[in-house]
């Protein structure tokens, strides 16, 4: 049995281990409009030195405080954000939104509701997150060792049981909206009517490729981006990489959605197999120049397949 000291010394070693992280690291608030935020992570993976902050958050400032948007893989990160907050405005974070249950999202909820924070968030999100916040954090316990031990999984309580969840925080009208499933189940965008921006969470990638995991339905991520398109955004705030306008959005996500889908679908009307598919399609050149091609695009067509070939 290890003892009270020894335990304490154990947290302050941990706590040391992120803070010395931290100091390296920096979000930078990028104003996307008046009020509005954009924290954009590397687009590389995710290592211990960037705190697994591979992502693209954001905060709102509001009359009463600020929504921030999605909350960091670790407490660490967590930390980094309230510190971008900080270089904009002294008002507190008073709200976290979460966008999805990849552990990037959400996993620093614990940091802000220690702090005061209202934690929100749709139900299918929350029951997502907890189906698979033992696999996350086994995962970034093997990547961030000892950062990882301060990790304490928090959820919305309640959830917003609605898949269009329509509320204010201060002077802001915000919208918390499920259109399908996408990079996981129960993706969510937020979307802000009356400054025509939404933040889209793990549904849009830009400047790298997106990844279709085992659970990444395709067809309903294809359906859900057109629905958000119908949103007709002036500024999209994607999940991974720069904010920017809806075609680019639409150029290297809906596009590409697209094009997976009906590529993959044509070679299975030809009742091509697998490994020929794959190989006819991994040429790509509209989409070359997105981060991780080479290690992404190959995946995402294989993967593809298997699920549109399931559904026949």
């Amino acid at each position: 049995m290890t003892s009270p000291l020894f335990n304490t010394l154990f947290l302050l070693l941990a706590g040391w281990s992120w803070m010395t992280a931290a100091m390296a690291l920096e979000l930078k608030p990028q104003q996307v409009t008046e009020g509005v935020y954009a924290l954009v992570g590397e687009t590389g993976p995710r290592t211990r030195e960037n705190l697994a902050l591979n992502s693209t958050m954001g905060f709102v400032v509001t009359s009463d405080g600020v929504a921030v948007i999605d909350s960091g893989a670790t407490p660490g990160g967590a930390r980094l954000i309230e510190q971008a907050v900080k270089q904009v405005t002294d008002q507190p974070v008073r709200w976290v939104i979460n966008t999805g249950s990849q552990d990037h999202r959400w996993l620093g909820n614990g940091y802000f509701r220690a702090k005061g924070a209202k934690i929100i968030a749709l139900k299918r999100t929350v029951e997502t997150q907890k189906r698979f916040a033992e696999s996350h954090l086994a995962r970034l316990e093997g990547l961030l060792k000892e950062q990882a031990e301060e990790i304490t999984p928090v959820y919305a309580s309640p959830p917003l049981e609605s898949d269009h969840a329509r509320f204010r925080l201060g002077d802001t009208r915000f919208e918390l909206i499920w259109f399908g499933d996408a990079h996981f189940p129960g993706d969510a965008v937020v979307w802000l009517p009356e400054k025509k921006i939404v933040f889209t969470g793990d549904m849009v990638y830009v400047e790298r490729m997106l990844g279709i995991q085992e659970i990444s339905p395709v067809l309903q991520w294809q359906q859900a981006f057109h629905a958000m398109e119908r949103l007709d955004p002036e500024h999209v705030i994607p999940g991974h990489g720069s904010p920017c306008d809806l075609e680019k959005a639409r150029r290297e996500t809906g596009d590409y959605l697209d094009w997976l889908v009906t590529r993959v679908s044509a070679a299975l009307d030809e009742w091509k197999e697998l490994d020929e598919t794959v190989d006819e399609l991994t040429d790509a050149p509209r989409f070359k120049q997105l981060q991780h091609y080479d290690s992404w695009h190959r995946k995402n067509i294989n993967r593809t397949y298997l699920q549109l070939e399931a559904e026949r």
